[in-house]
């Protein structure tokens, strides 16, 4: 048996393979679908993505995840790219917050091919900013981006009616934002998309479509919890004993 094995598994690399012994089989049994790239079965999948398969079948039905390669009327394998696929979708829901409707579109719009990047951060953008209330009148916000410098889509409604409803809403809860401290935080964001544009792939359409939408949808999670912990040190240092108990900020160092 051991020979036997051995001249199966000659010239394969270790780990490739993984050989399963159990006392309810009479032999040894190789799982030939484990070799690294090959295609394999839902439950396989499962277990590489980490994801139950009662949610891969939904992800199927819901159009997130392609079907995989049919080897009978019930049963179909599945290669990378469902790997990492599943792993895209599960970001888009979980940390990125998307909808399954939302996330649908956003892989479909992925799917596609592509000649602006413009185009592209528009799709990506909309996939997070709600749908514009209905009469929202967007004049302030033109005005803003006009006073900052901005060049922006001017019939891109969800966007600037988003920076609208914001504004408004301060003044209806009375908060107080004086329009140099509003300055200032369109020039620190400002900053964040300079760098974010900066890092955008030039080698292809599609490196750069990943990039894009992914960081727009994913980032902005990740700018909120900096944001809450930069106002814990921003705070601390200002009040000391307001943060947890700490100890106050040392002077600052002349």
């Amino acid at each position: 048996m051991i020979s036997l094995l051995r001249r199966v598994c000659r010239g394969w690399v270790p780990g490739d393979w993984i050989v399963l012994l159990s006392s309810a089989l009479p032999s040894w049994r190789v799982q030939l679908s484990k070799v690294k790239g090959a295609p394999v079965r839902i439950s396989e999948l499962a277990e590489l993505s980490g994801v139950p398969i009662a949610t891969i079948k939904y992800y199927l039905r819901e159009g997130l995840l392609p079907e995989g390669e049919r080897t009978s009327a019930t049963q179909a394998r599945y290669g990378d790219e469902h790997v990492r696929r599943l792993r895209l979708v599960r970001a888009l829901l979980g940390p990125g917050g998307l909808s399954v409707a939302r996330a649908r579109g956003v892989l479909e719009f992925l799917d596609l091919e592509h000649d602006s990047v413009g185009e592209v951060l528009g799709v990506a953008q909309h996939a997070v900013t709600p749908a514009a209330p209905e009469g929202v009148d967007h004049a302030r916000a033109r005005g803003l981006v006009e006073r900052w410098g901005w060049t922006v889509d001017p019939g891109d409604g969800p966007v600037l009616a988003a920076l609208e409803v914001a504004v408004d809403g301060l003044e209806a809860a009375g908060f107080d934002l004086p329009p140099e401290r509003l300055d200032g935080y369109a020039r620190a964001m400002h900053d964040v998309a300079d760098a974010e544009i900066a890092g955008v792939p030039l080698e292809s359409v599609d490196a750069a479509v990943q990039y894009v939408v992914l960081g727009t949808v994913l980032v902005e999670p990740l700018l909120l919890a900096l944001r809450r912990l930069a106002q814990q040190d921003s705070s601390w240092r200002r009040f000391g004993d307001l943060v947890g108990g700490l100890p106050a900020p040392p002077p600052p160092a002349v």
